[in-house]
């Protein structure tokens, strides 16, 4: 970056250029005083002094319950990934099968927020695991996305945060998660591309072997459609 620009300038740019920064969502040691029920009524002030400056009529039917709205579906909804209480139960089971091939859930839907200009991210999540004796239901892992995309988040992060969650869960490095998604930051606003989307990769354990890597994007690429 050049040494002329402003600090403003310069967090524009990185919001721009797409950089994240942690593996773990940046989070204030203070995040959780206040109840959600504290937090909604904050938002919900806050959006309407947003609304207010922009010149909305506020005593319109149509805009009146908008700053109420708005604020509880941040605190529960887009954001409620947030908050620690809200951590999907992951139970394992032992696996009775003996199944050793990898296991695939894929076109896991996901929305998430881009944390750079708060507009959503959409797309689909690709998830293998193989077994090291222990297996998962497969809707847990719906919800393991669900929860980690609730918040607001940079693509690769997520990544990493599904793949970790998973290992954790399994007790296995052999997880995997590719992930192709649009990003309404580039497709509605800047440089408005609505075409592009974005693919990002975690590879754990065997899946960092080519073959193994291999198989599973072969996976991904069969036609499962009904």
């Amino acid at each position: 970056m050049k040494l002329e620009q402003t600090l403003e300038e310069q967090y524009e740019e990185r919001g721009n250029d797409h950089i994240g920064s942690a593996e773990d969502t940046p989070m204030r040691k203070d995040a959780f005083v206040l109840d959600d029920d504290e937090k909604i009524e904050r938002i919900q002030h806050n959006v309407r002094e947003i609304m207010l400056t922009l010149g909305l009529d506020l005593e319109d039917d149509s805009l009146k319950g908008t700053p109420n709205r708005v604020a509880k579906m941040y605190v529960k909804e887009l954001f409620g990934g947030l908050h620690p209480k809200r951590k999907p139960n992951s139970s394992t089971f032992e696996n009775k099968y003996k199944y050793g091939e990898m296991l695939v859930e894929k076109n896991i839907t996901l929305y998430s927020t881009c944390e750079h200009h708060l507009l959503p991210i959409v797309g689909k999540a690709h998830i293998a695991y193989i077994s090291g004796g222990t297996v998962v239901g497969l809707s847990k892992m719906n919800r393991i996305v669900d929860y980690y995309a609730k918040r607001p988040q940079v693509q690769e992060r997520l990544n990493i945060q599904i793949v970790k969650e998973l290992q954790s869960v399994l007790g296995t490095e052999d997880v995997a998660c590719v992930i192709d998604a649009k990003h309404l930051c580039v497709n509605s606003r800047g440089i408005r591309d609505i075409e592009s989307s974005t693919v990002t990769a975690e590879y754990g354990g065997k899946f960092q072997e080519e073959a193994v890597r291999r198989e599973f994007l072969d996976y991904i690429n069969l036609d499962t459609e009904f």
